[in-house]
């Protein structure tokens, strides 16, 4: 057994052990700088959700797999989208993790109209307020939410966010919680249950998320630890 098939399957024994309701979890294998020889022994191991998080690179691995008749990959876009490429992948992406404008979902919007589609997206949340990192601060969300949920070509499907980079426990595990209390909020006054989805935890914290209600795992480096 490989190293990587290794660090697979501990990964989706944690999602076993760890989530809450773990026939819920999506592990993303993030593949950014992967080269295709490793996104095949990837996919050997039966893994079809893979994160990227930059345009043209995530176009480009589509159009390899895609031509290889390999159509059951999901490719989800984590990472922060400029609005002068969703061009690049409005045809095929499953899920964006990253809404935080208006003014982005909007060219979302614009594009999948464009491409006879309605694209999944998730709201990206700056929970612990760094200002190292993308994403709306609550106010500015809520202020943003009706025009958000105006847009036809949209579908939100629930939250994401990215907790501090720390040692302490207690602090992403406060961040994580305040994101599922958050859907649940959004879901009561606006959304009918429409948010089933919490985007949180990487390679560092995702057994916190998993705790917390994560259903989307996002996770790069612990796939390639020899």
């Amino acid at each position: 057994m490989s190293s990587i098939e290794k660090n697979i399957e501990d990964i989706q024994e944690d999602i076993k052990n760890y989530s809450i309701y773990p026939e819920k979890v999506k592990f993303i294998a993030v593949t950014k700088y992967v080269q295709s020889d490793v996104m095949d022994e990837i996919l050997n191991c039966n893994v079809r959700v893979f994160g990227e998080n930059k345009a043209q690179v995530i176009k480009e691995k589509y159009e390899k797999y895609n031509s290889e008749n390999k159509d059951d990959i999901e490719w989800h876009f984590i990472g922060n989208l400029q609005k002068n490429k969703v061009k690049y992948i409005a045809s095929f992406i499953k899920l964006i993790h990253s809404v935080n404008k208006l003014s982005l979902a909007q060219e979302i919007d614009k594009r999948a109209l464009q491409n006879n589609r309605k694209i999944d997206v998730l709201l990206e949340i700056n929970i612990a307020g760094e200002e190292s990192k993308e994403g709306y601060d609550l106010e500015d969300l809520y202020g943003e939410l009706p025009e958000l949920m105006a847009l036809n070509n949209i579908n939100i499907i629930g939250l994401m966010t990215m907790a501090p980079f720390t040692d302490d426990k207690e602090l992403v595990t406060r961040v994580f919680r305040r994101l599922r209390e958050i859907k649940d909020e959004l879901n009561e006054r606006y959304f009918k249950g429409q948010l089933t989805e919490l985007s949180m935890g990487m390679t560092n914290d995702y057994k916190l998320a998993l705790k917390e209600g994560a259903t989307l795992i996002r996770v790069g480096r612990k796939i390639y630890e020899k």
